[in-house]
């Protein structure tokens, strides 16, 4: 049995805020979220190794977003999302 088939994902958007290292003016940006949480049940079909893993996964957020656009409008130069972390768990 695969992991994807003790989640259940979908995508959400996320603000947070963050300052372009160009030009130092703080906004709040949107980050597309890959959220991918664990089900209520396990799945049919499942053996004592399967059962094992769906007991200890947990439900967690995958960041897509590696670059935004500066919201300046002077600027507009896009930065690489930094401080932000990729994996967060729920």
């Amino acid at each position: 049995m695969e992991e994807r088939e003790f989640f259940d994902e979908r995508a959400e958007q996320r603000t947070h805020t963050m300052t372009c290292p160009h030009c130092g003016q703080q906004a709040e940006y949107e980050l597309s979220w890959m959220v991918r949480r664990k089900k209520a049940q396990l799945p049919r079909g499942a053996d004592e190794r399967d059962r094992a893993r769906f007991a200890k996964a947990q439900s967690y957020m995958v960041r897509r977003d590696d670059l935004v656009g500066c919201k300046n409008i002077r600027c507009r130069k896009r930065f690489e999302v930094s401080g932000i972390q990729s994996v967060a768990f729920i």
